[in-house]
């Protein structure tokens, strides 16, 4: 399907009708994503369980947050050679089978770390090349899963499906961390892995359960040449996805590592040990969970509001580097884990409604390629900076780049909005001033397009 075809089957999904008005669990109303949210929030706060575990483990092992860093990074690094190849599968083949290969794929590689860690056989090594081996997994199955709610819940319920999974991710996250410290407490990280592994029972009981007939499935993309470059052609050549893109990347870059940065907090500033660092962790949970559902009950943002978000956590991020103790660093986590959870689950939904149900698997592939790429470079990075400068330099400048980076983005799109003003007001055509890719929507009037053009659409 060519780029003009996927652009006009967009503009069906342009504008909601009433009665599709999101309340906050409107689409829990669907019985296919209500197996899939409640199984979600099993295998989530597994996932949160071993993802502390995995942190505490290799600071255990190493002493060195950068090698923390490391891990993370190498969990994100298959993104960035194969994400897109995994948007072109999840386009390709029906998302319900491959969920069901990838949510069986981690379990195993879950299952492996606990048996190496519960027989103290487990090296630093080994924990790098099993965090790898997920982050291969993931490339496939984040796209898939990611573009596979529109299939559950139709686009009408897309935004609020999106904010209900991650309310879900990070109910988990409120769980999980708290599990995860009690227990490398009492008994040592290799129950948390075993914990995280029988955790994906519940996707799998979940996807072998849906009422396939009331998935809204699309054909499968036929093989062609070129497929990968339309799906990274459409994104670059829309502002309503490239902005949210970027913004996501820049944020991921840091943002996505802070518990990075709460792990040598909890280690070298309050020394606090496993139990402070899982409840930093879900201090950040609560007011993410906050922001999810607060996000649920919006129906869409402009890109202006997106611009708000992330100057508002940029400036809470610099400004949370300078307190003076625990208490106080506590009250900022909350904010900055709700407008972080408003920000990025804000972008994810504007990027998915914006992208043909073709297309959007790709889509997704090049969102998350800048997004996890982001958070794969950022990881080190932080990791680095909190081992010789110090956590609170690293919480610096967590806030200080993304500051900086929406600053900019901010200033490309006021001097974008003002450029295509002028035909207006003279009078003249507006289609010189407009890509062939935004002409294309037969449905939009000129002047609907030149605001796609400007990148303030929403």
């Amino acid at each position: 399907m060519s780029l003009t075809a996927l652009a006009r089957t967009q503009s069906t999904h342009s504008r909601l009708p009433e009665s599709a008005r999101s309340t906050t669990f409107s689409s829990l109303r669907t019985r296919n994503f209500r197996l899939f949210a409640a199984a979600q929030l099993c295998s989530n706060t597994g996932t949160w369980v071993q993802r502390i575990a995995q942190d505490w483990l290799v600071l255990t092992l190493t002493r060195s947050a950068t090698d923390v860093g490391i891990t993370t990074a190498l969990q994100f690094v298959p993104t960035l050679l194969f994400g897109l190849i995994g948007g072109l599968i999840a386009d390709r083949y029906p998302k319900r089978r491959i969920l069901l290969a990838t949510q069986s794929g981690l379990a195993v590689i879950a299952g492996t770390l606990a048996v190496l860690t519960l027989t103290n056989e487990v090296t630093a090594w080994q924990v790098y090349l099993i965090a790898f081996g997920l982050g291969l997994v993931t490339a496939v199955d984040n796209p898939t899963r990611q573009s596979f709610a529109n299939e559950m819940v139709g686009p009408h319920q897309l935004s609020n499906a999106i904010s209900i999974n991650s309310s879900v991710f990070q109910l988990g996250g409120l769980v999980g961390p708290a599990v995860s410290g009690a227990l490398i407490t009492a008994v040592g990280p290799g129950y948390s892995f075993a914990i995280n592994a029988l955790s994906y029972a519940a996707p799998l009981v979940a996807l072998s359960r849906m009422r396939t007939s009331e998935l809204h499935t699309m054909p499968p993309v036929n093989a062609q040449a070129g497929q990968l470059r339309d799906g990274l052609h459409y994104a670059v050549n829309h502002p309503d996805i490239l902005w949210p893109t970027v913004l996501a990347g820049v944020f991921g870059m840091f943002t996505s590592n802070l518990p990075v940065t709460l792990a040598a907090y909890a280690r070298s500033v309050f020394h606090s040990g496993p139990g402070g660092y899982g409840l930093l962790s879900t201090i950040v949970a609560v007011g993410s969970v906050t922001g999810a559902l607060v996000c649920a009950r919006r129906s869409r943002t402009r890109l202006r509001t997106l611009i708000a978000f992330g100057a508002v956590l940029a400036a809470i991020e610099m400004l949370s580097a300078a307190a003076p103790g625990q208490v106080i660093y506590c009250v900022f986590l909350l904010p900055i884990g709700a407008c972080t959870l408003l920000l990025l689950t804000t972008t994810n939904s504007t990027v998915q409604m914006a992208a043909p149900d073709a297309i959007r698997g790709r889509v997704m592939g090049v969102y998350l390629l800048v997004f996890i790429g982001g958070a794969a470079l950022g990881g080190p990075l932080l990791g680095l900076v909190d081992q010789h400068l110090g956590p609170r330099t690293g919480m610096l400048l967590a806030g200080a780049v993304p500051a900086i980076a929406t600053a900019l983005i901010a200033a490309k799109l006021a001097i974008g909005s003002r450029r295509v003003r002028m035909p207006l007001i003279a009078g003249r055509t507006l289609r010189r001033h407009v890509p062939r890719s935004v002409r294309y929507k037969s449905s939009l009037s000129p002047e609907r397009a030149v605001v796609l053009r400007s990148g303030l659409a929403a």
